[in-house]
């Protein structure tokens, strides 16, 4: 019995939480065979398929860059490449329709070569100079990577250059010959949640073994990192220790030791050249001065490390808009706000008399602006991508104070003109407004099949974006899709998401039901003909949807989601969520936990809708164990449930394109048996 819970049993479904034993993947298997027999077969999944796959693998899409040096760098998967390649070009040709792309690396050439399954998790190039990289490969797409040293130059990997084994690491250049390393050094090396909790200097040629102790965080911790700006006239180190998801420390190495910035632990502090941005996260009041939650302020780092405190607002919030992202090129910073989950882009740039503050100008009014990639090192250069439910991407270059030109533009995947966007508002229990988009037919007639997704979770914000696999899958087939920006995320700012933390867990299941609720009552769909579809803590909204509000919706499809939450903290890196859920071994968070976890709130003479749950063997962050033993316990009680595990994939639940147009396919297919017979 549970000490905490006497009402909540021995689990006998915890043998599923042995992510690879030759017992559970034979389960895995079994129950992935009869899915697929039920869902993935016939002509309309395989023309899904094949629809999606010809999105994800277009060789129209539009190649995102980043700036390193006097190259821009790209990584694309395609048809011939579906583990991709890594690649650059100029500035000039990529202004063209085809550039002249030099390939860096092909995954799949390495991973044919050495009989591995590696999935590109990205490369870390050595600033100034860009001769050489630390390339991250993992197996199946884990969060834990392999580390290589990479020779842009001579395009090979650098033999007895720097190299980790796979792990959960953190890796960056100090020069070229000493990295900053944090990884698995062995017992006692990694926090509770799976991260590093040392730091090391790392110096070539030495073993890792040999690497200098720099920093130490504490077990419970989630992780330590250190950086290196090498930014001329402005070296420096810092060193961030993250203590929860929301609180950190960050300290700058010198010469005589550790020097901290003292800000509050739950704000964000960063620096660039000799400005000190803080963002807060909740009321700050320093030298008489109170500033509110979700502002941006800004001062000398020096004058701040003097004792300086008179801050320069840069930001503030108000009842409709919040501060979604910000970025410095070389001279200015850039502001991306949200308007009622609209977005607005401001450039603020600092001079002899403060800060000027203008619109960036030349953008059109459409659903959502986001920043793709600015130059803050050594020009006012910036990528812009401006999107919306029906309009495909149009990726913009600027540079600061100079106009705006299209440089590329991603094709229409779906016809959109017969479709309408709209924003509404539904009451939640409590009576907050809670915004949401609708994107269906301009001249509905009648109820229809409507997909519904949120997430509500960790200040993350759902703008609008386009998507030729919701519109090919689900738009284009008659569907409605409705996007539901509820509390938890970051759509209005820091108290957005405080509101709901831990204790206050229950108001985001009571916002989505409000969603799911008034697009009912607004004509838009009926119960029965409502999906609702999330991942991750999305998977877990809609695992609570399932178990709380069955009645509110048609068919559920939980994608590699949390759903045990007795045991949340103990599996891969959940440990480090609990400042956003609560820790189930405290018997007064665990009270509140239990109330909605899905896995407990199972019952065998309860009616649930049809259920699919997705996720992936190879996620390291989300266990699979949680939608396994949902899968085990609800099949055991007769429920009308499917489940697939992809083999590999990580915490995306696919490692290529291949997979992840399958598992579309799956989720929408599922979803149109379901709603509409």
């Amino acid at each position: 019995m549970d000490e905490l819970d006497p009402s909540v049993e021995h689990d006998p479904n915890r043998w599923l939480e042995d992510v690879a034993g030759e017992d559970v993947l034979e389960w895995v298997r079994g129950h992935n065979a009869a899915t697929v027999d039920r869902y993935a077969t016939g002509e309309r999944f395989e023309s899904l398929r094949n629809e999606l796959r010809e999105v994800l693998d277009a060789d129209t899409r539009i190649p995102y860059v980043r700036r390193r040096g006097s190259h821009l760098y790209n990584f694309w998967r395609d048809a011939d490449h579906p583990r991709g390649l890594w690649r650059r070009t100029t500035l000039d040709s990529y202004r063209t329709a085809n550039p002249e792309w030099e390939i860096l690396l092909d995954v799949d050439a390495l991973a044919a070569h050495e009989s591995e399954n590696w999935v590109w998790q990205g490369a870390t190039v050595l600033r100034p100079g860009f001769r050489r990289c630390l390339v991250e490969l993992s197996r199946g797409g884990a969060d834990a990577t392999v580390v290589r040293e990479f020779d842009l130059q001579r395009r090979e990997f650098v033999e007895d250059g720097f190299t980790l084994p796979e792990a959960k690491s953190q890796v960056g250049w100090i020069d070229e010959d000493r990295v900053y390393v944090g990884t698995d050094f062995g017992e006692g090396s990694l926090t509770t949640s799976g991260y590093p909790r040392l730091v090391k200097e790392w110096k070539r040629g030495t073993p890792l073994e040999d690497a200098t102790l720099v920093f130490e965080g504490k077990p419970d911790d989630v992780s330590v990192r250190a950086v290196h700006d090498p930014t001329q006239g402005w070296e420096r180190d810092v060193v961030r220790r993250a203590i929860d998801f929301y609180r950190s420390e960050v300290h700058l190495r010198t010469d005589t030791g550790f020097v901290r910035i003292d800000v509050p632990d739950d704000a964000v502090a960063s620096v660039h050249r000799q400005w000190l941005l803080v963002r807060t996260r909740s009321p700050w009041t320093v030298e008489g001065t109170s500033y509110p939650a979700g502002a941006l302020l800004g001062i000398e780092l020096d004058a701040f490390l003097a004792g300086d405190r008179r801050l320069t607002v840069l930001f503030e919030p108000d009842a409709h808009t919040s501060l979604d992202y910000y970025a410095w090129t070389r001279n200015h910073l850039l502001l991306g706000t949200l308007v009622d989950v609209k977005t607005r882009l401001r450039v603020l740039t600092p001079g002899a008399d403060g800060w000027r503050d203008e619109p960036l100008t030349g953008l059109a009014d459409v659903g959502a602006v986001d920043l793709v990639a600015t130059d803050p090192h050594d020009s006012d250069e910036f990528f812009v991508e401006a999107t919306g439910y029906t309009d495909p991407p149009t990726l913009l270059r600027g540079e600061v104070g100079g106009p705006l030109e299209t440089v590329k533009r991603a094709p229409a995947f779906f016809d959109a003109e017969s479709l309408d966007v709209t924003q509404h508002f539904a009451t939640s229990d409590d009576g907050t407004r809670i915004p949401y988009f609708v994107v269906g037919p301009r001249d509905r007639t009648s109820a229809a099949p409507t997909l519904l997704t949120g997430y509500g979770g960790f200040e993350v914000s759902l703008t609008p974006s386009y998507s030729g696999v919701i519109g090919r899958g689900w738009l284009a087939r008659g569907g409605t899709y409705v996007v539901a920006n509820l509390r938890g995320g970051g759509e209005y700012g820091p108290d957005w998401h405080n509101q709901v933390v831990k204790t206050n867990r229950l108001k985001v299941y009571e916002d989505f039901a409000a969603v799911a609720r008034d697009v009912v009552a607004r004509g838009i769909t009926t119960p029965e003909l409502l999906g609702v579809q999330g991942g991750s803590n999305g998977g877990l909204l809609t695992g609570v949807m399932l178990t709380r509000y069955p009645e509110l919706v048609g068919a559920v499809v939980s994608q590699v989601p949390l759903l045990d939450m007795r045991r949340y903290h103990q599996l891969l890196a959940g440990a480090s969520w609990m400042a956003e859920y609560g820790d189930p071994d405290d018997p007064d968070e665990w009270a509140y936990l239990r109330r909605y976890s899905p896995y407990h709130n199972v019952h065998g003479d309860r009616t649930y809708p049809p259920t699919l749950f997705v996720t992936s063997t190879r996620d390291d962050r989300v266990h699979p164990a949680h939608a396994r033993k949902m899968m085990a316990r609800m099949h055991a009680d007769g429920h009308d449930v499917a489940y697939y595990e992809n083999i590999e994939g990580g915490h995306g639940a696919a490692a290529d394109n291949a997979q992840l147009a399958f598992k579309w396919a799956l989720v929408f297919e599922f979803l149109w048996q379901r709603l509409s017979g």
